[in-house]
């Protein structure tokens, strides 16, 4: 157990030196001397309002117009503007008169080109609110969008995370943004978070502030029916892996150096009791509910719950943050060959979020368990694991045991290799891991 804390230790102590320390670049960077810097003492919760109910998505008019709303940007992809959701959405802005603009274009699993695009669209308009109707991904999109018109002056690079980006507070007022999320899994409806495919690095990055979380989540289960399979599967997947590693990352008074401005505190702050109640309860709904969802779309009590698991995680993670699951997938993603997800229909090679993030899982929590088994074990009793006779060193391997078999029984591609990875490929996907420092290190638990 020793030997294995050790170890995580010693990683952590490399990525620190290998970080970019400058305060542009770096979540590390501390005005204060060495000898002064001292982990944080507080952490802050932050998330949008959120309205659940079936059929809740016909108020969104009344929403807008109670915002005094006169001009709005709906946002949503190709594939969404034909399906109910974005239809029960524009019925509702159509009905209560309120002006509106339609940007469909969004990409799934999106690129700097495409927020870019979006960015564009919404800084041809005086847009007075923003609207929202999809997966992550148009969430995400609609975000940075509603940031980047707000902030015309600003660079691309100005807000997004170190090392890649400059990662400036924002500091402008945002409009306020309605969030309809049609898919259960990104919980992007709570957060201020917004990634993408950073092309030119060929991996994932994003926005981090509390500043362009949404106003509203609309959270109306009826939209979880549309979903096929495989998107119920891999969404599914990203609310598991948020749970997992939010309960598991740095509680929030050992995260270091303690911000000398309350407005530099990150949005991943660490763990902390507040998320840890949300993020256990997420990961007890998708133990009951994740499998009964994907094997049966009539099965409205599993899919409904996992809807709301999506957000119950999402308010966990959104303010303790994520680690060597989600770092390690950016690439994982970003640098997809011919992969093509079933039953994602789009016209490029796809390894979808949920997907890229879990195919790591059991490595990662055998390894993350040395630093603390007994939350380890937690998760794998919760997930299915007798633990009566367990032994804490074994902590590791049982939730790695744990997490194959919930896996193999929802038919993952086994491994890298089924999404086309061989070996030659590790320099690479390293390579684009490690910009995802401020991930590995502050949010890695040690105790």
């Amino acid at each position: 157990m020793a030997a294995g804390r050790d170890k995580v230790i010693h990683l952590l102590k490399q990525l620190q030196r290998a970080s970019c320390r400058c305060p542009a670049h770096s979540h590390t960077y501390c005005q204060a001397p060495a000898s002064q810097i001292t982990t944080d003492y507080a952490f802050e919760m932050a998330m949008s309002n959120i309205r659940y109910g079936e059929g809740v998505t016909k108020e969104i008019g009344m929403d807008l117009q109670n915002m005094g709303a006169r001009n709005v940007c709906v946002m949503t992809d190709k594939n969404l503007v034909q399906l109910p959701p974005v239809k029960a959405v524009l019925n509702s802005l159509t009905k209560n008169n309120i002006n509106f603009s339609l940007y469909d274009s969004v990409r799934v699993e999106p690129t700097d080109k495409s927020f870019m695009d979006a960015i564009q669209f919404a800084k041809k308009e005086t847009f007075d609110a923003y609207v929202a109707v999809g997966g992550g991904s148009v969430m995400d999109t609609c975000k940075a969008a509603n940031l980047y018109a707000c902030s015309p002056g600003a660079e691309f690079l100005d807000y997004v995370n170190a090392p890649i980006g400059k990662g400036k507070p924002v500091t402008v007022t945002l409009k306020p943004l309605i969030a309809v999320p049609t898919t259960s899994g990104t919980g992007s409806e709570t957060t201020g978070i917004a990634i993408f495919d950073y092309e030119a690095m060929k991996a994932k990055t994003g926005i981090a502030s509390r500043a362009i979380k949404p106003t509203l989540g609309l959270i109306d289960p009826e939209h979880t029916l549309h979903m096929p399979e495989g998107v119920v599967a891999n969404s599914g997947f990203d609310v598991l892996c948020h749970a997992l590693e939010s309960y598991t990352a740095i509680p929030y008074n050992m995260r270091s150096p303690c911000p000398t401005n309350p407005i530099n505190r990150p949005a991943y702050q660490g763990s902390n009791p507040i998320s840890d109640v949300w993020s256990i309860h997420a990961l007890r709904i998708v133990s009951k509910f994740l499998k009964r969802a994907v094997k049966n779309p009539d099965d409205r009590e599993a899919r409904f719950s996992m809807h709301l698991a999506s957000t119950f995680a999402g308010i966990g993670f959104g303010n303790a943050g994520v680690h060597l699951c989600h770092g390690m997938s950016y690439p994982i993603a970003g640098l997809v060959k011919k992969y093509r997800a079933k039953d994602y229909n789009v016209d490029h090679p796809i390894v979808p979020h949920g997907l890229s993030v879990v195919l790591t899982s059991p490595a990662v929590f055998s390894f993350t368990a040395a630093m603390c088994p007994e939350r380890h074990l937690e998760a794998a009793e919760i997930l299915g694991a007798d633990i009566q006779t367990a032994k804490l060193e074994d902590a590791g391997l049982i939730l790695a045991d744990t997490l194959r078999k919930f896996l193999f029984d929802l038919n993952v591609d086994d491994g890298l290799a089924a999404v086309g990875y061989t070996t030659a490929d590790i320099p690479a996907l390293v390579k684009g891991t490690l910009p995802q420092i401020f991930k590995i290190f502050n949010y890695l638990i040690i105790s």
